[in-house]
């Protein structure tokens, strides 16, 4: 058999490492910079509010966000404009356009 066909041994790769890579290679700079929401979220809204509201998913530059009931959903659009520029702030760069609130499962 040639020897181009023998198998080398591989060597063990944390997984980790992998998914980093693939995640890389299938996301933008700017999706990973918006996952860093979940690090500032309590922080910028604060415990009672983070107790009843947390990121859920983006769909480009939106923010959606579940809360735990429609009376929450209500309060956060009054504090929308404040959150949005505390997580802006927060990440560095204004990476989120707008945020919508939903009632929804907390993490």
């Amino acid at each position: 058999m040639p020897d181009h066909f023998k198998k080398r041994p591989i060597e063990p790769v944390p997984l980790k490492n992998v998914l980093t890579q693939v995640l890389a290679s299938c996301r933008r700079n700017a999706d990973m910079e918006l996952a860093r929401v979940w690090d500032h979220w309590d922080a910028v809204v604060g415990s009672v509010v983070a107790e009843n509201a947390q990121p859920a998913a983006f769909k480009g530059r939106i923010l959606i966000v579940h809360a735990t009931g429609s009376v929450w959903v209500h309060q956060l659009q009054f504090m929308k404009e404040g959150i949005l520029q505390k997580l802006n702030q927060a990440l560095g760069k204004p990476l989120l356009e707008e945020i919508r609130f939903k009632i929804g499962p907390l993490r």
